[in-house]
């Protein structure tokens, strides 16, 4: 198999599980350090021409990191896609064991095992601490219902304010933010790159969690570390008066 995998987390579970199968991938897929392979731009916008030079058997896309138009382009060249779209960890784990399985490995390997392990009984806030997730300011963006990340924090005892919200990502004012009295407020490190610097002075008084972005939102060999590394984070929020 001759795979370019558009999606980081995917490029990080086929190179560790199928080594020498990846022959492209985006200038973000950044795990594993020594990836070596021909690098087709971005997820959001990848050089189609330079993807179909390489002759894939098969592309791997997400419905969040990666737009329709492109996979359409590439089905309609003849190129075959794989789409995943998780939107539990349940979901992540299945998807990810059936897409290796696809791909040729005669086993599952030991991250996936110690995956389903870690998450099957993570350890979690307790009590649960109602909180927003911001995923970007300039405009404020929030985890809403219906997303893995949003799962995964749901297992750590975090529960999220905009859960019933109709938009899987919407864009509250920061007046709204505050309005919904959050216990926590938690702050990845991406998309958007919040620092102890750069967003807990939005929140006053309210304790914040700075996340590990990959922890929350890759599905692949980082969930076999992320419910211990998350639950830590969360449980040392730093405050801003």
């Amino acid at each position: 198999m001759r795979v370019v995998s558009l999606v980081p987390s995917l490029t990080e579970a086929v190179a560790l599980t199928l080594p020498g199968t990846l022959v492209g991938a985006t200038d973000w897929c950044v795990h594993p350090a020594d990836l070596d392979v021909a690098r087709v731009g971005g997820s959001k916008y990848p050089d189609l021409d330079r993807v179909r030079a390489l002759r894939p058997d098969l592309v791997l896309l997400n419905v969040e990191e990666n737009r329709r138009a492109d996979a359409d382009a590439l089905r309609a060249a003849g190129v075959p896609v794989r789409v995943t779209y998780p939107r539990t960890v349940a979901g992540a784990l299945t998807e990810l064991g059936e897409l290796l399985t696809e791909l040729g490995a005669p086993t599952e390997p030991p991250w996936l095992r110690a995956a389903r392990r870690a998450w099957a009984d993570p350890p979690a806030l307790m009590p649960a601490r109602r909180a927003v997730v911001p995923v970007w300011r300039r405009p404020w963006v929030v985890l809403g219902g219906d997303t893995f990340a949003g799962d995964v924090l749901r297992r750590l005892g975090v529960v999220n304010a905009y859960d019933d919200h109709p938009e899987r990502y919407p864009r509250p004012t920061l007046a709204d933010l505050r309005a919904r009295s959050p216990e926590l407020v938690v702050l990845p490190d991406e998309p958007y790159r919040f620092t102890a610097d750069d967003g807990p002075e939005a929140f006053p008084g309210v304790p914040c969690a700075l996340l590990s972005g990959r922890h929350l939102t890759w599905y692949g060999p980082s969930l076999a570390e992320a419910p211990a590394l998350l639950a830590d984070q969360l449980s040392r929020p730093v405050r801003a008066d």
